[in-house]
């Protein structure tokens, strides 16, 4: 039995495992490479292994660097079956027919620049994966998938479908139970159930992206939110938040349902979500109560809407998201990316990060470089679309919405595995693995790219 780390290896994306076990190759998760400037060589290099002899695919969620390259794995010759949850399932292929579109957009642009640089993979390639998803998987339900080899996939409380994935391994007279975390959730949040462990593990591939330090209490932040949005109503401006499509925009259109019917917002504010695939996303959560917190999966079942709001618009035309350029206060506006690297809101942030009135409000991880990061560490000025643009907007940056668990979670959810003999720690930063590793029992590792070990 080999474990071999082609991605997420001593860094916080590309998660990308194989497990090797009776005469069968099972690969785990298939993820993009990102980062604040674009990684095409590195997305684009092999992958360690040759596509093509991968038996089956088995994917813990529909986030980019734990599925964006599925495509390129299937142009390259990959044909097995993929399972993943039912709602990991829908909202992957939301995610890599955006990211093909991405791609080829990126290829043109190179050309009207006199540069060939061919696509990573297109849409028929991000359909060709689509068509290969096989059974969905439930929560703690064994899969048989072949002679010695079952899995389960288990609530990792990080999206929605996101899934722990357990694999009990036979060959010859070795048993193993080897479990992949996926991303952990915090827990203790209303739209997802909290994550849920197995015990008796051997072996765990963890994820360590904040293991390095906890979050601010989801009350203290939710708080926040609410008074920075008072703020802005006082000063007259327009809120604008860059937003995640997947889980972010849904836990903010949940918290802001609570916040005017609990009064503690006030009534009359224009509220746009101006993110054809935050729209997309949010239908696709209706379709799964099976995978929501039981508050929203019985609002589901009731025939009620989670994520409905008096006066709320989707604005999924470009034209519409045009006209919001022109409203100068009282709406509140939640556009992607979260970044700020792309997309409709930095058109947002052209039109109100001049206005002293209008308020930015960041509710996610802002990577180095990025936009967003050099905004919240304190520019006076930012170019967008070859402008000089002044910062006179208020900026609230708001650290936990977190869907990732933070370090006493991460350490509290390894503890409940059993003592596991071999953990390796994948998805963090040198120093964050550095120092979660020194408080956890067995055998810690924390693999290189393309290392691989006896389990």
């Amino acid at each position: 039995m080999k474990l071999s780390f082609h991605g997420a290896a001593r860094q916080v994306t590309g998660s990308c495992h194989l497990v090797s076990v009776a005469g069968k190759r099972i690969l785990i998760d298939c993820g993009m490479f990102q980062g604040a400037h674009e990684l095409h060589d590195e997305n684009a290099a092999d992958f360690g292994f040759d596509p093509a002899k991968i038996d089956m695919l088995l994917l813990t969620h529909a986030h980019l660097d734990h599925c964006g390259r599925i495509p390129l794995l299937v142009k390259r010759g990959f044909s097995g079956p993929i399972i993943a949850t039912g709602a990991t399932r829908d909202l992957a292929r939301l995610v890599m027919m955006d990211s093909a579109h991405l791609h080829e957009e990126e290829a043109r642009r190179y050309r009207r620049h006199g540069q060939r640089i061919d696509a990573l993979y297109d849409r028929l390639d991000a359909l060709d994966a689509v068509a290969l998803f096989g059974r969905a998987a439930q929560y703690g339900k064994p899969l048989d998938l072949f002679p010695g080899i079952t899995v389960t996939f288990l609530e990792a409380g990080h999206i929605l479908g996101s899934a722990s994935i357990l694999l009990e391994l036979s060959e010859g007279e070795r048993h193993r139970r080897l479990l992949f975390s996926g991303d952990i959730g915090p827990g203790g949040r209303p739209l997802l159930n909290d994550p849920a462990p197995p015990t008796g593990v051997d072996a765990v591939v963890m994820e360590t992206t904040y293991g390095d330090r906890d979050h601010r209490s989801l009350d203290e932040s939710i708080d926040e939110f609410y008074e920075a949005i008072r703020d802005a109503r006082t000063r007259g401006g327009n809120v604008v938040i860059p937003t995640f499509a997947l889980e972010r925009a849904q836990e903010l259109l949940w918290y802001l349902r609570a916040g005017f019917e609990e009064g503690r917002i006030e009534p009359g504010l224009s509220l746009y979500l101006d993110s054809p695939m935050a729209i997309s996303a949010t239908r696709i959560f209706g379709r799964h109560p099976e995978a929501m917190g039981p508050a929203p999966a019985r609002m589901v079942h009731s025939g009620r809407d989670p994520f409905w709001l008096p006066g709320l618009e989707f604005t999924q035309e470009a034209r519409d998201s045009m006209a919001l350029n022109t409203v100068r206060s009282g709406a509140l506006i939640m556009a992607g990316s979260g970044m700020c690297t792309g997309g409709r809101v930095r058109h947002h942030l052209r039109h109100n990060l001049g206005n002293a009135g209008a308020s930015i409000i960041f509710v996610g991880f802002a990577a180095e470089g990025t936009l967003a990061r050099i905004i919240i560490d304190g520019a006076k000025a930012v170019k967008l679309f070859g402008d000089e643009v002044p910062v006179r907007a208020r900026i609230h940056t708001i650290n936990g919405f977190s869907a990732h668990a933070g370090r006493a979670q991460l350490k509290a959810w390894h503890a409940k595995l059993g003592s596991p003999h071999q953990t390796f720690l994948v998805h963090g930063e040198a120093k964050t693995m550095e120092s979660l590793a020194g408080d956890l029992q067995g055998l810690v590792h924390r693999p290189r790219m393309a290392s691989e070990y006896e389990i």
